[in-house]
């Protein structure tokens, strides 16, 4: 599971509405919010990602799960814990 987005693709200016006060917090502090905006896209591209995938083979992981409750584990036998 990952994202096919090129690191190194050229930059595209966008506008973007902020509220004011965050925009002028932001400024003060010198935060970078090109890098933040990709930062947080990026996290929540992942988070989104992740929750298809768990949509997609939730049934596998259903099928697993319950295989491991009526199985156990490979190793059980050998585990000394």
């Amino acid at each position: 599971m990952s994202l096919d987005i090129n690191p190194v693709s050229p930059k595209k200016p966008t506008n973007v509405s902020l509220n004011a006060d965050l925009l002028a917090k932001a400024k003060s502090l010198k935060i970078n919010l090109s890098a933040t905006l990709e930062q947080a896209l990026l996290a929540k591209l992942q988070e989104h990602e992740r929750q298809q995938w768990q949509q997609e083979n939730a049934d596998r992981i259903q099928a697993y799960n319950q295989h491991l409750e009526q199985n156990g584990l490979f190793s059980d036998s050998v585990r000394k814990f």
